[in-house]
């Protein structure tokens, strides 16, 4: 047998062993996803069926709209809520605030810093100003609250004594506020990269149109950016809602329904780890109501991502 005649039984071997190849891969693949979305669909079976056990002693309505959170039964029957209240409105009232105020001070920082080190900052600027800025992204969070719990809160307790204001000694604002810086990493690196993405073509046909660069990033450069700066404040936002050791730290773990920013809150997360601390048996409100907590949070977050992704897709623009 000639050569010639071995070549073709050749590459058909090799065109097996690729298309072998790349099933195996397309198989590890596959599993991969679905370990995911199972793992996913897991975490939410077994919030839905312990949540499911608290609302048969809990009705549904008190959890929801409830201003009284007590979960601790009470030992006398005339005191409030000698079964446990489980109001879920002040925990949800402390960590909407809370995240408002970090994303107030997140998002214009985080913003202008990103766009200072995409379009104006030089390279050697940029070498220095960007990791430093993600330094901060890798700082433990129990060491913001540290610096939360020793530093912001009593400075805001003297500045707001000096001014005439009560400020307690554990505020939302202190929380929001060193919150929000450990945001700014994070907001920043991702609205950076979304801006640098942009194609030079199109600063190049606003200049040649005789806008000045200040003109070309606010008329051109951010609405281009507009969907991954929604994504990264997003992001942001979750990152907040979910935090619980600077909260614990500056904003302790008193349950108010309360909108003013000096005065001491608490939030889902907080309450869902401090009812889960400790040998807990799952078979008492107490302890199921962290579940119930668990996946209010799940759905808001949810609900979240839902409005960010709409968002994204009304103002999205494809640039070739």
């Amino acid at each position: 047998m000639s050569i010639t005649d071995q070549t073709p039984s050749r590459s058909l071997i090799g065109r097996r062993h690729g298309k072998n190849k790349d099933a195996v891969i397309l198989g590890i693949l596959i599993l991969c996803a679905a370990v995911a979305v199972f793992t996913t669909i897991g975490i939410v079976l077994s919030l839905i069926f312990e949540t499911v056990r608290f609302f048969r002693e809990v009705p549904i309505f008190d959890f929801l709209f409830g201003v009284q959170w007590s979960p601790q039964t009470a030992i006398r029957a005339d005191q409030v809520g000698a079964t446990g209240a489980f109001g879920a409105l002040p925990l949800l009232a402390g960590t909407f605030l809370i995240s408002a105020i970090a994303m107030l001070v997140a998002a214009p920082l985080g913003m202008f810093a990103a766009i200072y080190l995409a379009e104006y900052a030089g390279r050697r600027v940029r070498a220095v100003v960007k990791p430093l800025l993600e330094v901060l992204a890798g700082i433990p969070t129990v060491v913001y609250g540290f610096f939360a719990a020793l530093i912001v809160s009593p400075f805001l307790r003297d500045a707001g004594a000096v001014a005439g204001f009560s400020v307690s000694p554990e505020s939302a604002l202190a929380a929001g506020l060193v919150m929000g810086i450990m945001i700014i990493p994070l907001v920043s690196s991702i609205v950076d990269d979304v801006i640098t993405a942009v194609p030079q073509s199109l600063r190049d046909g606003s200049y040649s149109l005789g806008a000045t660069q200040a003109e070309t990033i606010k008329n051109v450069v951010l609405p281009a950016a507009r969907p991954g700066i929604v994504g990264a404040m997003l992001l942001g936002s979750s990152r907040a809602v979910g935090e619980t050791m600077i909260v614990v730290m500056a904003a302790g773990m008193a349950a108010n329904m309360t909108g003013n920013p000096l005065e001491a809150v608490t939030t889902v997360t907080v309450q869902i780890v401090a009812l889960l601390t400790g040998d807990q048996s799952f078979d008492s409100p107490k302890t199921l109501s962290a579940f119930a907590l668990g996946l209010l949070l799940f759905v808001i977050t949810l609900g979240f991502n839902v409005i960010a992704l709409m968002t994204v897709r009304r103002f999205e623009a494809r640039y070739d």
